[in-house]
């Protein structure tokens, strides 16, 4: 902007210059003087105003020095553009910076989310003892199925710095069709507290629904499913990673007529299981429903 300002002095510095933007023709067509000029350049074929109206204040001093002031407004102008552009450009925020997340202590402190560390801490002391032993998971390994581990609110009754971080383990016994959940201290190291429930269905694992997609794909149910993915990629569905999954508990109390294959959801786990294709579209899958607990498929409607 500073080149623009030096541009506009030189021309007052050399006076006459003739005007190349349209705003500063403007200006000079509408100094005193200047009409007789114009009715000059109507009689002169060939010639545009803005020349006659040059060659005109060339010849007479007195609009040489009209011309001067003209030229003076045109550089006050730009020096005012200048001052504009420069508070606008101060307005204009530095580029955001991107920072590496901070590194990870071993434990949290007071409502922070669980660390790894913690995590894995939790876990391990809750599915330790007479659960792991006779519990088995989705695949029916020994071993409850994790469903997943929360951070559970401090007691407001502690004193300020002395609540000890508590976690929430929730598993689901296969064998016992159970859910257990297991209160860890995570400052001693000693679960709290267990609750086992039955009938109750948390919602599912990333385990659950990829042994559900892997049912429903080996199940002649799935036909239709693998119909539909290979006419979206062109190639074969023949396991749970080739695509994303989501999909949520189904209970037979939720639906009037339910087939007698899937007569015991809700007491056993069932999950209606919804495939989509990478960067793609979805497939809709919802009324086939997987009974984990029996390992069967059946199929709403």
């Amino acid at each position: 902007m500073r080149q623009l300002v030096r541009r506009h002095l030189g021309k007052v510095m050399a006076g006459g210059a003739i005007a190349v933007a349209g705003t500063a023709l403007m200006v000079a067509v509408t100094l005193p003087g200047t009409a007789g000029a114009d009715e000059n350049a109507d009689d002169r074929p060939g010639q545009s105003q803005g020349d006659s109206a040059g060659q005109s204040r060339q010849g007479d001093p007195s609009e040489q020095g009209e011309q001067g002031r003209a030229e003076g407004g045109k550089a006050g102008a730009g020096q005012d553009d200048g001052q504009r552009q420069g508070s606008a450009d101060a307005d204009v925020p530095p580029p955001a910076e991107i920072q590496a997340a901070p590194t990870e202590g071993e434990k949290g402190i007071g409502s922070d989310p669980l660390t790894d560390d913690e995590l894995k801490q939790a876990e391990r002391l809750a599915s330790a003892g007479d659960l792991r032993r006779a519990a088995r998971d989705v695949e029916g390994d020994r071993g409850p199925e994790l469903l997943y581990t929360n951070l559970q609110e401090p007691d407001p009754n502690a004193p300020a710095g002395q609540a000890n971080r508590m976690a929430e383990v929730v598993f689901y016994d296969y064998d016992q069709e159970a859910t257990v959940t297991k209160t860890v201290d995570l400052g001693s190291g000693k679960v709290l507290d267990t609750v086992t429930t039955r009938g109750a269905q948390p919602p599912p694992s990333q385990g659950e629904l990829a042994e559900a997609a892997r049912l429903l794909i080996a199940h002649p149910l799935g036909r239709d499913l693998k119909k539909d993915f290979r006419h979206a990629t062109g190639k074969n569905l023949t396991e749970p990673g080739q695509a994303e999954l989501s999909g949520m508990i189904f209970r037979k109390d939720t639906t009037l007529k339910v087939p007698a294959v899937l007569k015991d959801c809700g007491k056993n786990r069932c999950l209606s299981v919804v495939f989509k294709v990478k960067n793609g579209p979805w497939i809709d899958t919802r009324a086939n429903i997987v009974d984990l607990s029996a390992r069967t498929v059946g199929r709403l409607g």
